[in-house]
């Protein structure tokens, strides 16, 4: 079964890089408030990028993450100046991985391609993946879903990794934290692997992930 899979193709937030490491900056910018606000604005990022893509008004990942820090900061009372804005939106270049990345990174570049394919903004991708030393490991790409101008789970999204790589959607191994992403990807006929690291039940969008791991570490054991 894991011999079919000729190519990676990762989402990025999330599943390679933890977006809750947010949390430790807005906590020191707002003491007691700092779960509260990257929840909510990790939440209304999501919201407003599907919202917009079934609206047909694209806007891209940086200026969706900018008005979602500004609704989440609103909708707690909190209020910020131009330098802590700037300071927050900065975290999205320097997430953290989650510990086990790199190393299975590493151990699945030697036989795969791997690929990012990411709601974000092709600036920061690089900036994410580069800050952590992680660019060597993609060469299949870091893209974006700026170049078709709508965001996971839109169909156009995934297509653009198939065609990128050049393989048969059903040689493609999609990974993501993200249940509703995984179900996209295996709509679209991916084979699914869902890193569901909070134990979440499935998704019911009538499509089921081929295989849930725990976290990357899993997923090499799988394949190997």
């Amino acid at each position: 079964m894991s011999k079919a899979i000729e190519a990676f193709v990762f989402d990025a937030y999330g599943t390679l890089f933890d977006v809750n490491s947010v949390v430790r900056k807005a906590e020191a910018l707002f003491e007691g408030k700092g779960p509260a606000l990257s929840e909510t604005w990790r939440l209304k990022q999501l919201e407003y990028s599907w919202l917009r893509t079934l609206m047909g008004r694209y806007e891209d990942f940086a200026s969706v993450t900018s008005d979602a820090l500004d609704w989440s900061l609103e909708s707690l009372g909190l209020q910020a100046d131009a330098h802590t804005l700037r300071s927050l939106l900065d975290e999205y270049r320097r997430l953290a991985p989650f510990p086990e990345v790199p190393p299975s990174l590493a151990e699945l570049s030697g036989s795969l391609e791997l690929a990012i394919l990411s709601n974000g903004h092709p600036d920061m991708l690089r900036a994410v993946v580069e800050h952590n030393d992680l660019a060597r490991y993609f060469r299949g790409g870091l893209l974006s879903v700026h170049a078709v101008r709508g965001y996971k789970p839109d169909p156009r999204v995934y297509r653009l990794a198939e065609e990128r790589l050049g393989r048969d959607r059903r040689r493609v191994g999609f990974v993501s934290s993200n249940g509703w992403d995984a179900a996209g990807a295996k709509a679209f006929g991916f084979r699914t692997y869902w890193v569901n690291r909070t134990g979440a039940p499935v998704e019911r969008l009538g499509v089921r992930p081929d295989e849930t791991v725990a976290d990357l570490t899993e997923l090499t054991r799988l394949v190997a």
